[in-house]
């Protein structure tokens, strides 16, 4: 009975080493995600499920929101994971600029310091241009735009700006760009609510024609 004791014993003991491990692992080093809209088609689908990078944006320490160093700055061009704010909800979005960056769209074209970027990636999936909002100043459009009161309002969808991105913050935008929520309705994203980049699709299910996506299996997907 002693040694039937120590074996369940042993059994656990291993089985709890395991779980810290893996909770180790997700709070520092690798998250899964799954993509639940389509505003980053094509480049990622619904049905993607990623492995995240968690260290790219600084160290998180485990079981705790404390990331050090809390303010890493990304790159242009980027496809991040973020925190939505103080909402327990991870996005995944592009990032198109940086603090000091000017950004406007025109009729759906993105500039950023007053040039066109190139966005081979970029996709559209609804025909209609909305006009754009009017009867604001330029430093009034920037106030509204850093408080958020552009969240529920599509028409800064096609024609936006220009603003100037905050110190500490990043403008993101989804690749579909005609079915994404991103920075032109709620605003800039502070860096330190960055979470990691996507490395790979380990798996990918297309819910509409019920089959795996097997042709997207192990897809490295580390700056798309």
């Amino acid at each position: 009975m002693a040694s039937h004791r120590k074996s369940l014993y042993d059994q656990v003991k291993e089985w709890v080493v395991i779980i810290l491990l893996v909770l180790i692992v997700r709070a520092t080093l690798l998250q899964a995600y799954v993509i639940p809209t389509p505003s980053m088609e094509n480049t990622l689908l619904v049905g993607d499920f990623l492995f995240v990078f968690k260290p790219s944006f600084g160290f998180v320490i485990p079981f705790t929101d404390i990331k050090i160093p809390e303010n890493v700055k990304p790159k242009r061009g980027e496809v991040v994971v973020f925190k939505f704010f103080n909402e327990n909800k991870d996005y995944v979005k592009r990032v198109i600029a940086l603090e000091g960056d000017t950004v406007e769209i025109r009729n759906k074209k993105v500039y950023v310091n007053g040039k066109p970027l190139k966005e081979d990636y970029v996709v559209f999936s609804d025909p209609k241009t909305y006009d754009g909002l009017s009867g604001y100043s330029r430093e009034e459009f920037q106030e509204y735009w850093e408080k958020g009161f552009f969240a529920s309002d599509i028409r800064v969808r096609d024609n936006f700006g220009p603003v100037v991105v905050p110190k500490g913050t990043a403008f993101v935008m989804g690749d579909n760009r005609d079915e994404s929520w991103d920075s032109r309705f709620w605003g800039p994203l502070p860096y330190k609510y960055l979470r990691g980049k996507p490395l790979i699709i380990y798996f990918s299910f297309d819910w509409k024609k019920k089959r795996v996506r097997f042709e997207r299996l192990f897809k490295v997907v580390w700056n798309i």
